[in-house]
């Protein structure tokens, strides 16, 4: 996120409220254009939403989920198959396990590299996704008290969201247990962006002062002990009578997947955004797309 600045947010923010329109259709922008899908991690809306921005700007999909089916099983190692990528697409999204993957495709590839998600370290274009839904649904981002609730110390997403914050006068509230407080180095980078922000076990402490819940849940796949999940997996389960006491505004916001850290009784509730955040990741990143690919080509 930090290779973004709030002009460039305010020019994706003010693009993807453009590309809503097509998002059920189709802006045949990019028929010349390949972007090649290199998911070795599981993924459901991330992939299938840049395949579903990238068919809608009338460009073709090429790429694989897992390595099973590719000649990395055979041994080739992972900068001979970006370079094979790179040969073929014009454009490269990958997720990857490992920390700073997609800084190494993109100092390989000559095409341009997307990152989508990369081990517990960064998920930029969710926190993009989870920017344009807060300015969506507020019209504005300045001003407004955030909480951010779960795992802070594994979700990859909670490093980008906090970065792309930085860019903007809010209130931080953040929710976890002790074992899952937010890393050092994290901290460290909030004090130098001089954020307002604190800390709390309990989402009752802060509830009635957020205008955005924003909710992850506990990362089991990037616990390096199982011990540790162990003891905090069901800390939280969001609830409606949590919900009741907050301000009528409020908006919950979620990544997704989620496993039982929000109550299916929530979903009905109007404050409920997180199915409506998912959809809204088809016009964002076709709005990323065409700035990447064509420019400001329309």
């Amino acid at each position: 996120m930090l290779d973004f600045g709030r002009e460039d947010f305010e020019v994706l923010l003010s693009e993807t409220l453009n590309m809503e329109k097509y998002a059920k259709s189709k802006l045949d922008i990019l028929g010349d254009k390949v972007l090649a899908l290199a998911f070795f991690e599981p993924s459901t809306r991330t992939r299938l939403s840049f395949e579903t921005a990238m068919l809608r700007l009338g460009g073709k999909v090429i790429g694989f989920s897992g390595t099973e089916a590719t000649s990395m099983v055979k041994g080739e190692n992972l900068a001979d198959t970006i370079r094979m990528l790179d040969a073929y697409a014009n454009a490269i999204v990958i997720r990857h396990s490992l920390e700073g993957t997609a800084k190494f495709a993109a100092e390989i590839a000559g095409s341009p590299v997307i990152n989508a998600g990369d081990g517990s370290q960064n998920h930029p274009t969710q926190a993009m996704l989870d920017l344009y839904t807060i300015w969506r649904e507020f019209k504005v981002i300045d001003g407004l008290s955030i909480g951010i609730l779960g795992d802070l110390r594994y979700a990859r997403v909670v490093n980008s969201l906090i970065q792309a914050l930085s860019y903007y006068r809010i209130k931080l509230h953040l929710i976890s247990p002790e074992l899952l407080k937010p890393r050092q180095e994290l901290i460290e980078f909030m004090k130098s962006r001089d954020m307002k922000y604190d800390w709390t076990d309990d989402p009752y402490n802060v509830i009635n002062d957020l205008d955005v819940l924003y909710i992850v849940r506990i990362q089991r796949e990037r616990f390096p002990d199982p011990m540790e999940y162990e003891r905090v997996k069901g800390t939280y389960k969001v609830m409606p009578k949590l919900i009741e006491r907050s301000k009528p505004s409020l908006i919950i916001l979620h990544p997704l997947p989620r496993v039982d850290e929000v109550d299916f009784t929530v979903d009905s509730m109007p404050q409920a955004k997180y199915f409506k955040q998912a959809g809204l990741g088809v016009p964002l990143r076709m709005a990323l797309l065409k700035l990447v690919l064509a420019g400001d080509k329309s």
